[in-house]
């Protein structure tokens, strides 16, 4: 099974899988390569894999980030070889070196760069050879326990949107610039909302949270102040899969299967529901006028009526 979500160049699939296996698909499924990532030590996550591959330019990018051996590695993808490897080891609070985030690919001074989320650090690297450009910490001064990353960070234009303490807090950092920037590139800090498991959307020049329990924030990326607050119906299961925005609209998939739907162009407005018959976990990923949404057994795709 796989967690990560998988990453196509247009002329091939790459996948992680969660017994550690990368491996490189043509698009008949046919397997042209496969590596298995315990030669680069025990992985020691508390959970699977969540961590999905990211492609550069040139190479097929891979983040292992956990206690006591945390790679970030640069493969060939025609052929599955090492390019580069950077390690990224830090001294944390149980638990806080492992994350589950996925890399960003940026641009830093015109050049591709790499943007990591994990063990209380958000650093950039280049995409090149791996060396860090910049790096922001702070993230957990009184050295909370247990604070994994889940849900990754995303960027809206310069800034980065950094989720973290367990879904309780949240940070806009500019990025750029070079070593330390933690007091120079802060822009704000907020600890009244976030999100642990979901990652939070960016559309219209605006941030969208859906925290675990269906409370939507609309936030402004520059400010960090919210430009609207809602939640959706209330139900015992938690949302995991992050919201997906649309057009207009943000679909958020809950846990038990059911699909929520809002209208966002004006505020929220809750448009309705419908019921995937199964569990489902993974993001929708809108394709044109289509959507697809992976459940637990079954990949279904939407479309507009005819």
């Amino acid at each position: 099974g796989s967690n990560p979500s998988v990453v196509t160049d247009g002329a091939n699939l790459y996948a992680l899988f969660k017994s550690g296996n990368l491996a490189c698909l043509n698009m008949a499924g046919k397997i042209l390569w496969k590596k298995n990532l315990s030669s680069y030590g025990k992985d020691t996550l508390y959970w699977d894999f969540g961590t999905s591959p990211i492609l550069t330019s040139n190479h097929l990018i891979v983040a292992l980030m956990r206690k006591g051996n945390s790679w970030l590695i640069a493969f060939d993808p025609k052929t599955g070889k090492v390019v580069w490897k950077k390690e990224r080891n830090y001294q944390t609070p149980p638990e806080c070196d492992h994350s589950y985030a996925t890399p960003t690919l940026i641009k830093h001074e015109g050049k591709e760069a790499i943007l990591l989320w994990g063990a209380e650090r958000l650093s950039a690297h280049s995409a090149k050879d791996g060396e860090m450009l910049w790096v922001s910490t702070g993230f957990n001064p009184k050295q909370k326990k247990n604070w994994v990353v889940v849900g990754s960070q995303v960027v809206a234009r310069d800034i980065a949107i950094v989720p973290y303490g367990r879904g309780a807090h949240m940070k806009g950092i500019r990025m750029g610039g070079k070593g330390d920037v933690t007091e120079s590139n802060l822009l704000w800090s907020r600890t009244d909302t976030g999100c642990f498991v979901p990652t939070p959307a960016v559309a219209h020049g605006k941030i969208f949270v859906l925290r675990d329990r269906g409370e939507v924030h609309c936030i402004d990326p520059k400010t960090g102040k919210s430009h609207w607050e809602d939640t959706f119906p209330r139900a015992s299961s938690s949302y995991y899969a992050s919201p997906t925005v649309a057009g207009n609209f943000l679909y958020a998939p809950r846990e038990d299967g059911m699909i929520l739907i809002a209208d966002i162009s004006k505020g929220f407005k809750f448009l309705g529901e419908f019921d995937m018959g199964e569990r489902v976990i993974a993001s929708p990923v809108p394709i044109n006028d289509k959507i697809l949404i992976r459940g637990e057994k079954n990949l279904m795709c939407f479309s507009k009526k005819i």
